[in-house]
């Protein structure tokens, strides 16, 4: 009895490699919007340390903040805070239609419209904190553009549906980071994430305020643009 012989090789060409997505090139959406997460304590640094205590990105605290400035409570400004609201909703308004125009297609071109567009509005907020830091129009400036800008990215980032990363507000990522931990009987499968975010937003708030008390305005806002548009450049449609 003989052996067994073994199997013909195949004798064609090797099978071609699977074609090249373009949606994979670059960053993972979840790195970007941590980084994202250090912008948004840039900004809230400036808004509220420079501005008058105002927030452009965490509306849940503009909110708390617009009641203390009705209540008369000292530092807070109605004029302020309602800017910065009314910013935040046209520029989530604008974050729409592009989730229309883009939504259905590329994820990669939808991140990267949008966040060449923060790149440009926050850039224009630096230049404004520049040119003309003392002008009696500045504040609302910077809180218009601002505010507009994280309105635009909040949409995107929403309609995205990356779990965890909302990139503003950690409320309910400090929720889910200790109820489903396996102290709160859960599996702590995203724990790292999520821990992760908060650790992202505090960086972006120490060096903001480490920014603004020791230089000034313009340096938080040009260094939250530049990071904005390196992102824009290296996004991916993966998350």
């Amino acid at each position: 009895m003989t052996a067994a012989q073994p199997p013909d090789r195949p004798t064609g060409p090797p099978p071609a490699p699977p074609p090249d997505n373009p949606e994979s090139r670059g960053l993972r959406l979840g790195a970007v919007l941590l980084g994202l997460t250090v912008v948004s304590g840039l900004i809230d640094a400036v808004g509220y340390l420079g501005l008058g205590h105002v927030f452009t990105a965490n509306m849940t605290g503009n909110v708390v903040v617009l009641g203390f400035a009705a209540a008369g409570a000292p530092g807070f400004s109605i004029r302020h805070t309602l800017t910065s609201l009314l910013c935040f909703l046209a520029g989530a308004t604008a974050g729409g239609r592009i989730a229309v125009r883009f939504g259905g297609g590329s994820r990669r071109t939808w991140a990267r419209v949008t966040l060449t567009a923060e790149s440009v509005l926050v850039g224009a907020a630096a230049a404004v904190a520049f040119a003309e830091p003392d002008a009696n129009g500045t504040t609302y400036a910077l809180i218009a553009l601002t505010a507009f800008a994280m309105g635009l990215r909040n949409a995107t980032v929403r309609k995205l549906h990356v779990a965890d990363l909302t990139t503003t507000v950690l409320t309910m990522t400090l929720t889910g980071l200790a109820s489903e931990s396996r102290l709160g009987g859960g599996d702590g499968r995203r724990s790292a994430r999520r821990a992760a975010a908060v650790a992202a937003m505090a960086a972006g708030a120490l060096l903001g305020a480490w920014l603004v008390t020791h230089h000034n305005l313009a340096a938080p806002l040009l260094l939250a643009a530049l990071a904005a548009g390196t992102l824009a450049l290296v996004t991916s449609g993966r998350e």
